[in-house]
């Protein structure tokens, strides 16, 4: 069918299909960002058990380096703060890369003379 399309409405397609694939990797990004917030929020939990005398190690690269407890702590607090920003920042993505895709949609379906966009498979 994409042979027989106007120009216009062929460029329209094409954008559309790039747009489906940022939404993809924008929910992959967020999806990774929301995995690795929440293994340092059980982390950052699990300090709350530990004794202050406790010996700690962080990793560096490949190395193992001995860390306080407070310092850990900070790491992970500001771990935790960077990854919450990173999540919000996708997640606003995903909604502006949403709209794009869907008024996209609609503009290509008046160009083919369809009805209103927003019908099933509108999201990505």
């Amino acid at each position: 069918m994409q042979g027989n399309l106007p120009p216009e409405a062929q460029e329209k397609l094409e954008e559309l299909q790039d747009l489906q694939e940022t939404a993809q990797q924008v929910a992959t990004q967020k999806q990774q960002a929301e995995s690795t917030l929440q293994e340092s929020k059980t982390a950052l939990d699990e300090l709350d058990d530990v004794d202050e005398d406790t010996t700690m190690y962080r990793e560096v690269g490949e190395l193992l380096v001995k860390t306080g407890l407070g310092e850990a702590r900070d790491d992970l607090e500001e771990k935790v703060s960077n990854l919450e920003v990173r999540v919000e920042t996708l997640e606003k993505q995903e909604e502006r890369v949403q709209e794009q895709f869907e008024e996209l949609q609609g503009e290509l379906q008046q160009m083919l003379g369809g009805g209103p966009a927003g019908g099933p498979g509108a999201g990505a």
